[in-house]
């Protein structure tokens, strides 16, 4: 299971903010394509960008939080168990 948590902190987290930048990279590319000005760059992309970093940060919380979940209950039923039998 930790395999796992590493995987998704070591790989998956990276391509999930590599794919905002992309996604933000094309926003501006295309922005400046149909002619947008610096009031656009400075109001709604930033908004845009924000939305699209919180909406990524859900996600990842969104695959993670299982885990760490399964993680600390894990921990607990050990030392129940534990301290039932040096008893």
């Amino acid at each position: 299971m930790k395999a796992s948590l590493f995987f998704k902190v070591l790989f998956i987290l990276p391509l999930i903010l590599f794919a905002d930048y992309l996604l933000m990279a094309l926003l501006g590319c295309s922005t400046c394509l149909f002619g947008l000005g610096d009031e656009f760059y400075c109001g709604p992309f930033c908004i845009a960008g924000k939305i699209i970093l919180a909406l990524s940060a859900v996600f990842f919380v969104y695959l993670v939080y299982p885990e760490i979940k399964a993680l600390f209950r894990s921990k607990k039923n050990v030392t129940a168990t534990e301290s039932k039998e040096n008893q």
